[in-house]
């Protein structure tokens, strides 16, 4: 029976290493190990003791997910660093949610399986850095639910998903040039609620300037 001696101080079911392990369905043993290698967190001391929280145990059921999908140690040793060091996603939505977008929650696992095999550490921190992603605890945010999709979408066409997420940075450049010559025009004759209102005016003239610039682009549709 797990003891919860931290209770008061973060809410959180605390654990002897040898709960945790019963609790994960895997050895003290193995639990050593993965400590050692840096895959789980050091845990709170009291004493002589060490205390284990459901964070741990959560990394653990991770570990054992990502390794029934193929993961190698190695790999999730990388994955779990640059997750660690992922914004957060308070930092990543700063003064607050997308007001258009969806943010959505994933687990580790859950990535990984929007991608299958395309979630490495190198494109788990491109999409970091991108800021596409945030980390809340041991869990995953995306900041935008119509992203998530497309961009899953386009890899199950594919297209590995570094190219997506190099394409991505790039429109986000051009998006950004869009954003400011919209804003600075409506405040050059109006106000900042001006440009709110009128957004979604913007909107609709970029999605036709690129209708149209793909049809420059591809050329009418075969008969």
């Amino acid at each position: 029976m797990a003891t919860e001696p931290g209770d008061e101080d973060n809410g959180l079911r605390e654990f002897r290493m040898e709960e945790l392990a019963k609790e994960a369905g895997i050895t003290v043993r193995t639990v050593r190990f993965y400590r050692e290698r840096g895959l789980i967190k050091p845990p709170r001391r009291e004493g002589r003791i060490a205390w284990y929280d459901e964070t741990h145990l959560t990394r653990l059921r991770t570990i054992a997910a990502l390794l029934d999908r193929g993961h190698t140690l190695n790999g999730i040793a990388e994955l779990s660093e640059a997750f660690d060091r992922g914004r957060d996603v308070g930092e990543l939505l700063g003064l607050g949610e997308p007001t258009e977008e969806t943010p959505v929650r994933l687990s580790p696992t859950e990535l990984a399986d929007h991608f299958a095999g395309e979630v490495t550490p190198e494109n788990l921190q491109a999409a970091l850095d991108l800021g596409y992603l945030g980390t809340d605890g041991e869990e995953i945010v995306h900041i935008s639910r119509r992203l998530l999709e497309v961009s899953a979408a386009l890899v199950r066409e594919g297209i590995p998903l570094a190219e997506v997420l190099l394409a991505a940075s790039r429109v986000r450049e051009h998006a950004d040039a869009m954003a400011t010559l919209f804003t600075e025009l409506i405040l050059a004759h109006g106000t900042e609620k001006d440009v709110q209102r009128l957004r979604p005016l913007a909107k609709s003239v970029v999605e036709a300037e690129l209708s149209m610039a793909l049809d420059r682009k591809l050329g009418p549709p075969a008969p």
